[in-house]
C-alpha cells in the first residue's frame, strides 16, 4: 500500500465526506458556512491558536521586513504572536503584527502560497473575513483568493508553513482567538529591543535608559518606566556625529556613566562607513546635567589608534578606561584616566584570547564590563568571534591590587555565559549590568542571535535577565532564556 502523507489525508477526508453526502442525498453538499458576525475588539491584541496543532500564528524568526513568512510556533504570547484586527469595512479585517507593524497578506491566488507580512496598504489581498467554525474557532478567508489560512500538511511542528488552501473547514484551518496583553503587568519578555546590538542599560530616577549600536552617524537612546516598555519605546537621537573629523560614522557600543554629577557617554566611531575597521576610535561626550538623554556636547577623543568597546572601571577612587585593541590578537586593554575624558598613562594589555573557548571562529577578547560584589572587582568580557555562534562571556577577577598589572588579574578557566541550543540562543555577548529599581536584584543585559547562522550585525537583539551570586562572590548568570519566555520584571517596578 502506498502511504498517504498528512496533507493528502486531509484532502482524502474531505473527498470521502463529499462522496458520502452525494450518495446519501443525491446532491452536492453546501459549501462551508459564510462569515458570521464574529466579535473582535479593535483595541485588543489576539494570539491565534491553531485547533489541530495547538501552535500559535507567529512571525517566523522575529522578522520585521516585508515579505517575511508567517509560521506556527509553540505559544509564548510574545509580541510576534500578537495580532490586532484593523477594520477595512464590510466585515473585512487586516491583521497587524504587534511585533513588526506589518499586516498579513497572500500575494497570489495560488494554492499553497505562503502567508507573509507586508507594509499595510489596505489592499484586498491583505483583507480577511472571519468565518465561524465550531467551538468558537474561526477561519481566515482571504478577500482576493477566497481561500483559507491553512497549516501546511497538517503539521504540528514549530516553524511549519502557514499557506492558503481552498476552504475545507478542516481543523488545520481553524484558529482560536485568545485576547492577550503585550505583557502581563509585572512581567516582561525578551527581546526588549529588536536590532539592538551592544546594549547598555541603566536605571536612573524612575526610568530605564537603553542605548545600543546604530552603525550610523547618530547616537540614540530610549527610556521607559518598565523593562517591558523598552520594547516599544521610541529611539531618540541624543547626539549627531555627522561632520566630526575623527569619527563621523559607524557608531558602536555606547555606554553612559554618571561621574561627579554628569553623564559621560563613551562610544566607538570611525571616519568612513565603508571602511570602519581601520579607523574606529574611542570618544566621549559630556552631559549638561543629570538627564541621561542629555543634552550632550563633544568632550574628547580617547587615543589615536584602533580601539573598540570603551567602558569605565573604578578602583580605589581612580578611573580607568577599558577597551579592546590589537596586541598580536584582539585583546583587553586598560588605560589610566585623570578625569573622565583625559588619559593619564600608557595603555596596557590585561587579557588575550589564549584559551580554546576564546578562539572559536576567531581569537577575540572585547567588550570588557566591570562588575563589583562585596569588595571584589571583576571584569566580564566577550570572547571568540561575534560573527560565529560561540561568542560568549568570560570572567577576570582582580586578585592583586593594581588593575594596570596583568599579573594581578586571574582569568576563570571556563566561560560564564554561552549559547544554549535548547533555548535557541546563540552568540550571547557584549553585556552590561544594572540593578532593579529597589536595588535588591542584579541584572545582566546582553545581545544574542536567534540561530546559529546569525551574524555580527544589526539583527542581534537586546535581552535581559536576572542573575545571582555564587558563594565565592562570582556571578552565576545561568543560561540565556528563550525568546518570548515570560519573566518577572525587576523588583520594585510595581511601585511606579
Amino acid at each position: 500500500m502506498i502511504p498517504i502523507n498528512h496533507r493528502r489525508r486531509g484532502r482524502w477526508r474531505a473527498a470521502i465526506v463529499f462522496v458520502a453526502s452525494i450518495l446519501a442525498v443525491g446532491a452536492v453538499p453546501a459549501p462551508p458556512p459564510a462569515a458570521a458576525a464574529v466579535a473582535v475588539d479593535p483595541a485588543a491584541s489576539y494570539v491565534l491558536v491553531n485547533r489541530h496543532s495547538g501552535k500559535a500564528l507567529d512571525v517566523y524568526e522575529l522578522a520585521t521586513g516585508d515579505g517575511a513568512r508567517i509560521a506556527q510556533y509553540s505559544r509564548n504570547d510574545g509580541a510576534w504572536q500578537q495580532w490586532r484586527f484593523l477594520d477595512s469595512g464590510g466585515g473585512w479585517y487586516r491583521l497587524r503584527s504587534h511585533h513588526s507593524d506589518k499586516v498579513l497578506e497572500f500575494v497570489s491566488t495560488a494554492d499553497a502560497v505562503d502567508l507573509v507580512q507586508n507594509t499595510d496598504a489596505n489592499r484586498p489581498s491583505q483583507q480577511f473575513r472571519l468565518a465561524e467554525s465550531p467551538d468558537g474557532h474561526v477561519r481566515l478567508i482571504n478577500r482576493v483568493s477566497g481561500k483559507a489560512a491553512d497549516v501546511w500538511e497538517w503539521s504540528t511542528d514549530d516553524g511549519a508553513r502557514v499557506v492558503q488552501w481552498p476552504d475545507t473547514g478542516g481543523e488545520n484551518q481553524q484558529w482560536r482567538l485568545v485576547q492577550a496583553d503585550a505583557t502581563p503587568p509585572g512581567t516582561f519578555a525578551n527581546p526588549i529591543k529588536h536590532n539592538g546590538p551592544d546594549p547598555w542599560l541603566q536605571y536612573h530616577d524612575g526610568f530605564y535608559y537603553l542605548a545600543t549600536t546604530t552603525w550610523n552617524s547618530t547616537i540614540t537612546m530610549r527610556r521607559s518606566r518598565t523593562l517591558a516598555g523598552l520594547a516599544s519605546a521610541a529611539d531618540q537621537v541624543v547626539f549627531d556625529l555627522s561632520g566630526r573629523p575623527n569619527g563621523c560614522c559607524n557608531m558602536w557600543a555606547p555606554e553612559f556613566h554618571l561621574i561627579d554629577g554628569r553623564w559621560y557617554l563613551y562610544y566607538v566611531a570611525g571616519q568612513d562607513v565603508e571602511d570602519f575597521n581601520p579607523t574606529q576610535r574611542l570618544h566621549v561626550l559630556e552631559s549638561a546635567g543629570t538627564d541621561p538623554m542629555g543634552p550632550y556636547s563633544f568632550k574628547a577623543d580617547l587615543g589615536d589608534t584602533w580601539e573598540l568597546d570603551p567602558s569605565i572601571l573604578r578602583h580605589d577612587g581612580r578611573l580607568y578606561l577599558l577597551g579592546s585593541a590589537m596586541d598580536g590578537t584582539q585583546s583587553l586593554t586598560i588605560t589610566p584616566l585623570s578625569n573622565p575624558w583625559t588619559i593619564s598613562g600608557a595603555r596596557r594589555t590585561i587579557s588575550q584570547p589564549t584559551l580554546p573557548w576564546e578562539r572559536q571562529t576567531h581569537p577575540v577578547n572585547e567588550g570588557a564590563e566591570p562588575l563589583y560584589q562585596d569588595g571584589r572587582t571583576m571584569i566580564v568580557y566577550s570572547a571568540s568571534a561575534c560573527w560565529g555562534p560561540d561568542y560568549k562571556l568570560g570572567l577576570l577577577t582582580l586578585t592583586g591590587s593594581d588593575p594596570l598589572d596583568r599579573s594581578h588579574w586571574t582569568k576563570s578557566p571556563n566561560p560564564v555565559f554561552q549559547r544554549h541550543d535548547g533555548n535557541g540562543v546563540f552568540a550571547p555577548g557584549h553585556n552590561g549590568f544594572f540593578t532593579s529599581p529597589d536595588g535588591t536584584e542584579s541584572w545582566i543585559v546582553y545581545h544574542a542571535n536567534d540561530s546559529a547562522s546569525g551574524g555580527c550585525d544589526m539583527n542581534r537583539s537586546t535581552r535581559a535577565q536576572r542573575f545571582t551570586w555564587n558563594a565565592d562572590g562570582t556571578p552565576d548568570f545561568g543560561v540565556p532564556v528563550r525568546l518570548g519566555t515570560t519573566l518577572p520584571a525587576p523588583s520594585g517596578e510595581s511601585t511606579f
